[in-house]
């Protein structure tokens, strides 16, 4: 069986999303990742879909008007709304550079609300922080939110979105907290250690939405066992029982051992591990629609490419080989712009992710936190918390 019709969105111009200077969230990431996605052929014969910049309409469907001006207007010295921050300092063409992260999400949603493909990809995107009326966490426009709020607006009855960075995915939680026809659910370091300090397991959504949103706030410390625990003791089956048209999902690459921003523990194997669950379940329980986005990472010359490149060949349906070399002409290309970044050799970590599946007699602060999720939202989609098989 042939993988379902994919898309790619990308343009260069995405680059200009830069925060400037020594800011961590530098787009050589993205530079790296098409790069390398190319040397190992992933991107033969995929046509790249260009994005155009969302309009003042279509941002005004997640952000307010008085925001958007602003965002227009910060460049010229304004100030507030979050802007001007050291994590969102004001960049020259900032709201366009925005719209246009904004407007390769829509673009994404698009391709699929028209059944130009059944999976799309916007590596850019994932700017999970955003909120109606301030910038946060380094993003300016939510194109998480806007893209959920394309599809719903298209005529999807349910969206599921689940977001992996170590960071919880607040701004998208928030634009849907009363909407009980999208169901966030977020894995991040616990809220007590690492911004934005929100996230628990006791957040389940608003009045007339309990259960919408789901929390699985992880220990400092997890790696690929205890992190792939949590995620297939809280995922699966409520994907299961909302049973979304589409799944969009953010992948953020900081949950990686070597972030320098975050304290989880994981491997790119680890991540690939997670892009594989998430490709099958969407063909498992959103009949194969999906919508993956990029996010955070700030290793990012060993670390964001390997793991967006496997991502990459993932939604594409062409997985790379784990033990794959890097190939030399990236790594010229990396070590001209790496300033003595030591760089990977190989697409894998040489870890072999494997986990304990979760039953409940486990007594670690990992294993509580898997049983507080579960018993504060699976009796509001009918699932028994206290039941592993559930």
């Amino acid at each position: 069986m042939s993988p379902p019709p994919a898309v790619i969105v990308w343009d260069e111009a995405l680059l200009g999303y830069d925060l400037g200077g020594r800011h961590p969230l530098n787009p050589i990431r993205l530079d790296l990742t098409i790069r390398l996605a190319r040397s190992l052929s992933v991107l033969d014969g995929v046509p790249l879909v260009v994005p155009e910049p969302a309009t003042d309409e279509e941002l005004r469907t997640v952000h307010s008007d008085e925001y958007l001006v602003a965002v227009k207007q910060a460049p010229r010295g304004r100030r507030g709304h979050g802007l001007g921050t050291p994590d969102n300092p004001i960049f020259p063409r900032m709201h366009e550079a925005s719209a246009l992260v904004a407007g390769a999400s829509l673009r994404a949603a698009e391709e699929i609300l028209t059944g130009q493909a059944a999976r799309a990809v916007n590596i850019a995107g994932g700017l999970h922080h955003a909120m109606r009326n301030f910038a946060s966490g380094f993003c300016i426009y939510n194109d998480c939110a806007l893209a959920i709020r394309r599809l719903l607006d298209g005529g999807v009855s349910r969206v599921a979105y689940v977001d992996i960075d170590v960071h919880h995915g607040d701004g998208v939680e928030a634009a849907f907290v009363d909407d009980p026809r999208v169901l966030t659910i977020s894995l991040h370091q616990h809220p007590e250690t690492l911004f934005p300090g929100t996230g628990y397991s006791a957040d389940i959504g608003g009045p007339g939405a309990e259960g919408a949103a789901v929390n699985v706030p992880l220990p400092p410390g997890t790696g690929d066992d205890g992190w792939l625990r949590a995620f297939h003791a809280v995922v699966p089956a409520l994907l299961q029982a909302f049973r979304p048209d589409v799944l969009v999902t953010q992948h953020g690459a900081d949950t990686h051992a070597e972030d320098p921003l975050a304290n989880l523990a994981l491997s790119v194997d680890g991540q690939r591990a997670a892009h594989r669950a998430l490709a099958e379940l969407a063909d498992t329980t959103a009949g194969g629609q999906w919508l993956a986005l990029g996010g955070g990472g700030y290793s990012l010359f060993r670390v964001v490419p390997r793991s967006w490149t496997h991502l990459l060949a993932t939604v594409l349906g062409r997985e790379v080989d784990a033990h794959t070399a890097v190939p030399p002409d990236w790594s010229t290309y990396a070590a001209s712009v790496a300033y003595g970044a030591q760089l990977p050799t190989s697409m894998t970590d040489g870890a072999e992710p494997r986990w304990t599946p979760w039953d409940g007699t486990a007594d670690t602060d990992l294993d509580r936190a898997i049983q507080e999720t579960r018993r504060a939202v699976y009796p509001l989609h009918g699932l028994d918390p206290d039941d592993p098989r559930d």
